[in-house]
Parts: C-alpha cells; sequence; structure tokens
C-alpha cells in the first residue's frame, strides 16, 4: 500500500504540485496509521533524491515510457528505491509490492508483468546498468541538466559537493528559546532522556536521529522550536532592541518570527500574501507564547502600511529556493530556467517598497534561501547602488554544510543600514 500511494503522491509532483503539498492531499483523503504515513514520506522524499537515476535506468529497462503517468511514476518509485544504497524494504518486497500496485488499479493491472519483469531485470544486471546510467550527469547527480549547469557556472568549484550535499537528509536542528532555558541546560535535559545532541550555534541543537516533534522534550512548550541552524542567524543579525518596531516580511511559516521576539520585546508585524500560511505563523506564536501583529498583504505593495516607519526589517525574499534542496528534494523538478530571474524581479520591487517604510539609520536584512547569484549577491549589489544603502557586516553567502561541528542549509544574508538623514 505504501508504495501505491507513495507513486501516487509523486504524479501529483509530476503534474507540477510541491511535494509536501501533494503528501497533505492524501493524508486529507485517507485514513493511515503514523507508520503507514511515515513510510510514505520516507519514500516519496528518497525516490525525489533519485529520480534523475530511476528515470534514467527505466528508459534503458522499458521499450516505450510506461503510460499512464501514474505507472511511469509508480515503476520509477521503485527504480529509486532498488538503486538506493540503503533500501527501506528488502528487495523481493519492493518488487511484490510494485506488482500489487498494478494488480489494485484496474487501469494498470495489465502492466503487471511488465513491471515484473522490469524490475527483475534490474536486480539480474544492477552492476552493469548503475555502471552504464552513472556515466550520464543527469543520473549519477540527481538533477536536471540546466540546474547542474547553473551551479557549474554560480560556484565552479564547489558545485559538485553543494549538488551531492543536496542529495543527503537534512538533520533536525533545534532552536532554543533562551528566555526558557539556556543551550547547555537544554543538552543536559536531552541527555537525560538518552537523546543524543550537539550544539552547532549560539542557538542551535542538533539531534544524532531525528524523532517526532511530538517525542522533542519540550517542544509542545515552546522551549525549543524546529529551525535550520542557518536561518537561525537571522534575527540575531537585526540587532533588535526591547520597543523597536520590526517588520517580518513574508513571515510565513513564522520561525523568524518567533526567533525575532525571543530575543527582544518588539513590536512585530509578521506579513504574508498568503493569509493560510499565517496561520502557521499564528500556531507558532501560540506554542511560544509570544505576540505579534500579524497581517495578510503583498510586500511589493503598501496598502496595508500604517505609515509609521520601522526600526527593523527582515525580508526573507522569494526565490527559487536552491539552497534547501536537501530538505524539499522535488524542488529541483519543479523549477524552471526562468524561475531564478523572474523570482529577482519581484524581489526587487519587494526591496524598493520596504525601503521607504525603513527609519533613516535602521537596517533592514536581506534573505534568500537560494544560491543562484541573481536572487542573492547580484540582488544586494544591484539594490544597494540603487538605493545608496550602506551595507553591513554579515554572512554573505553560506554553502550547505554538513558537518559535525557546522551542519546548515545555503542562505544568503545581507545587512543594509539606511543612511540618517
Amino acid at each position: 500500500m505504501a508504495l501505491r500511494h507513495s507513486a501516487h503522491v509523486l504524479t501529483k509532483v509530476g503534474a507540477g504540485q510541491a511535494l509536501p503539498a501533494a503528501l497533505a492531499d492524501l493524508f486529507d483523503r485517507h485514513t493511515l496509521s503514523p507508520a503507514s504515513r511515515g513510510a510514505i514520506q520516507d519514500i516519496t522524499y528518497r525516490s525525489m533524491r533519485r529520480w534523475g537515476c530511476a528515470h534514467a535506468l527505466m528508459a534503458v529497462l522499458a521499450s516505450k515510457p510506461p503510460s499512464p503517468a501514474r505507472l511511469s511514476a509508480l515503476v520509477a518509485c521503485a527504480l529509486a528505491l532498488l538503486s538506493d544504497d540503503t533500501p527501506p524494504y528488502a528487495e523481493h518486497t519492493l518488487v511484490d509490492q510494485a506488482v500489487e500496485a498494478c494488480a489494485q488499479d484496474p487501469e494498470l493491472s495489465r502492466a503487471k508483468g511488465m513491471v515484473n519483469a522490469v524490475l527483475r531485470r534490474f536486480l539480474r544486471e544492477r552492476d552493469q546498468l548503475m555502471q552504464s546510467v552513472l556515466r550520464d550527469d543527469d543520473a549519477r547527480l540527481n538533477y536536471p541538466r540546466w540546474w547542474i549547469d547553473e551551479m557549474r557556472r554560480a560556484w565552479p568549484q564547489q558545485a559538485e559537493a553543494i549538488l551531492i550535499a543536496g542529495n543527503g537528509e537534512p538533520p533536525l536542528t533545534l532552536r532554543v528559546n533562551r528566555r526558557k532555558i539556556e543551550v547547555e541546560a537544554y543538552l543536559d535535559q536531552l541527555a537525560g532522556e538518552g537523546i543524543a545532541a550537539t550544539r552547532i550555534g549560539d542557538y542551535a541543537v542538533k539531534l544524532k536521529r531525528a524523532v517526532p516533534v511530538a517525542q522533542i522534550p519540550g517542544f509542545a512548550d515552546g522551549v525549543v522550536s524546529v529551525q535550520d541552524a542557518a536561518a537561525q542567524l537571522a534575527a540575531p543579525l537585526l540587532q533588535v532592541q526591547h520597543g523597536m518596531r520590526v517588520l517580518d516580511a513574508c513571515a510565513a511559516p513564522g520561525g523568524k518570527t518567533g526567533h525575532l521576539l525571543e530575543l527582544a520585546n518588539c513590536d512585530v508585524l509578521a506579513l504574508d500574501h498568503d493569509a493560510r500560511r499565517l496561520n502557521r505563523v499564528s500556531d507558532n506564536l501560540k506554542r511560544l507564547s509570544l505576540h505579534a501583529m500579524l497581517q495578510v498583504g503583498d510586500a511589493r505593495l503598501s496598502d496595508w502600511w500604517d505609515g509609521q516607519p520601522y526600526d527593523r526589517i527582515l525580508a526573507d525574499l522569494p526565490c527559487t529556493a536552491s539552497g534547501i534542496v536537501r530538505r524539499h528534494p522535488d524542488i529541483r523538478w519543479l523549477r524552471r530556467p526562468v524561475d531564478s530571474r523572474q523570482l529577482a524581479e519581484r524581489s526587487a520591487e519587494i526591496l524598493d517598497n520596504l525601503w521607504g517604510m525603513l527609519r533613516p539609520g535602521g537596517l533592514l536584512l536581506i534573505v534568500t534561501c537560494s544560491l543562484w547569484p541573481e536572487e542573492s549577491e547580484l540582488q544586494a549589489q544591484t539594490f544597494v547602488q540603487r538605493q545608496h544603502a550602506v551595507r553591513l557586516e554579515a554572512p554573505g553567502q553560506l554553502l550547505p554544510r554538513a558537518d559535525e561541528a557546522s551542519d546548515h542549509d545555503g542562505l544568503f544574508y545581507a545587512l543594509l543600514q539606511k543612511p540618517a538623514l
């Protein structure tokens, strides 16, 4: 059942739906046990990380592309798992599940024999087939060709390492709320409950093994929040102080909003264009026992603004999210080459609009989760020139890292000050 449901989700992704949304739709329609939900999520994320290899294998093993789309997704999903170095199920179980998935679908039942033959041939000829398809970078690295080319253009020396890092599983990183507990004290609490963890930042704690959120000590009480270590740099960079007016633009899901309020008693407005996404900000703040004003609005416009300038503005800009593909492996398959330019143009409009809301001497922090210079460094450079902003010290482009001392996504930061009158 897990493989059949996973193939259905991957068909939706193939049609353009984001993987988290496709999973949410499936879980809304079907009553599934927590174990089944976990298995489906694991299978779909694993498959997305090996989608290039799976399709290369399918092109060799099948005389013609499997049709309809859900049959293609089923075969590709099975091949992705079978070709994995650490498959989640025994080989015979995967083959049996794929064949059974066909049997349970009247339109696909005729393809049982083909699916069985393709998968068993792969198992017989695995070494030869893998050696053949992995000569192609699309299959070896598991990204679209244009993405690989773009990464090599942007980061010629680091491209291979970045692409490989994007295929790893991300850690579960927590942000410790130091209003409630110190980091070392929280590490002691985790150790007391048998949960191994290490400190990787001022507020960041990385669990050695991920656990369900409900099992994280103190999570329900707002002692900690789930947030990548690189994302935890945003709020401290703004140097917020008690009583400041702060705008968190493009705020959902609210991780940075919560961190700002943990650092100081600020008057925070959390803005987002999507009312449903603002609900997540509200939920996070309730869990933290913190308060911010929530506003639905487009950051490119001023119709929501009360006309009073802000002391600090956090501009978490829309981008292709090329720096967080290990957390969202479907992004690489959903994005198009033109997206970077279009999103950069939209972000420039946002920045110009927000700059007019910042008081003289105030700080604006540009944040993106992109590795493409057009969306990050070049965006910051052209904005500074256009608005005569003063650029202060900030990390700039962080490349993805995954080691014991520093494990984080690929985010970009530029801190700008508006000249005093």
